[in-house]
């Protein structure tokens, strides 16, 4: 029980920084709709989603899925009122979630390189750090609506394609549960492999052990 609480609270912690990170961004250039709503805050009160936050991470818990995701509130913002930059604005918003999530799973993933082999319990409490981090950076860069990575085909695609995109709604929700159903097992091995690479290969094995004995 007490895993599981510790694994809703990382997964809530990191989503939050994921939106706040979307307001800063937005912010720097020029948006101040973020800081207006009172979104620039880690006060998860402010950002919970009942289902997204709390209830889908607790239930693919539960059921021992490979993979724990969740979301919060969408972060605010005026594409138009980023005047620093109004041609890339939109995809640097986007970006900054996921580029927050990787560089927290960085910096605890160096950590992890250099003291899993000093304690088992520590390497698992970090490990869930690093890894729940990584599982949103991927899952969030998904080209699929409203995932932050749809921003970059509403950049890359021409004006046409472009708006289809951005006017799917919920259908894009329905697709992302879809894909995260059939297609969860991509996106644990993609996860799997960037925690090797930042943490190191020993550290991962050891990571997995513990969480395979679901202790």
């Amino acid at each position: 029980m007490e895993f599981i609480i510790f694994q809703i609270l990382i997964l809530l912690f990191s989503i939050v920084v994921h939106e706040v990170a979307h307001g800063f961004m937005a912010e720097h250039l020029g948006d101040p709709t973020a800081r207006m709503a009172g979104r620039l805050t880690l006060n998860p009160l402010k950002h919970i989603d009942a289902f997204g936050s709390v209830l889908l991470p607790l239930l693919l818990i539960v059921t021992r899925s490979p993979i724990v995701l969740g979301w919060a509130k969408p972060v605010p913002y005026n594409p138009h009122l980023l005047t620093k930059d109004l041609k890339y604005g939109p995809l640097k918003v986007a970006l900054a979630g996921p580029g927050a999530n990787i560089t927290i799973a960085v910096l605890f993933g160096i950590l992890l390189r250099f003291t899993y082999m000093y304690s088992v319990p520590f390497t698992f409490l970090v490990g869930i750090i690093v890894f729940l981090n990584l599982l949103l950076a991927v899952f969030n860069l998904m080209p699929i609506p409203p995932l932050d990575g749809s921003k970059i085909l509403t950049v890359l695609l021409p004006r046409k394609y472009s708006l289809m995109v951005q006017q799917i709604g919920m259908v894009g929700i329905m697709l992302v549960l879809l894909f995260v159903f059939y297609f969860g097992n991509v996106i644990f091995g993609l996860t799997s492999v960037m925690f090797q690479v930042i943490a190191g290969a020993d550290a991962f094995h050891v990571f997995m052990m513990v969480m395979n004995k679901g202790i």
